[in-house]
């Protein structure tokens, strides 16, 4: 394993736990609707990453399947908040 992906792993290692503690910890769910999106953004970024640097493209349906579960979570954390704000 060469350094530059320690590095990488290390940066993205650290960014994650910043994610997962606002996830655990922020007050309203669209922020963690928010970290949720980060959180998935900062996997893909690893996995392309990764494919970048060695050369392959065997992960790219992953990338793929991490997108569509992220727009579609936030589109349903979207409508969710969007029907309760009427109910008010």
């Amino acid at each position: 394993m060469n350094v530059l992906m320690i590095a990488i792993y290390v940066i993205f290692g650290v960014a994650a736990l910043l994610t997962l503690w606002r996830i655990v910890i922020g007050p309203s769910i669209l922020d963690r609707a928010v970290a949720s999106d980060v959180l998935l953004t900062e996997v893909m970024c690893v996995l392309g990453a990764e494919m970048a640097i060695n050369h392959h493209t065997r992960t790219l349906p992953v990338l793929l399947i991490i997108a569509a579960v992220g727009v579609f979570g936030s589109i349903s954390i979207a409508r969710f908040v969007a029907r309760r704000d009427q109910g008010r």
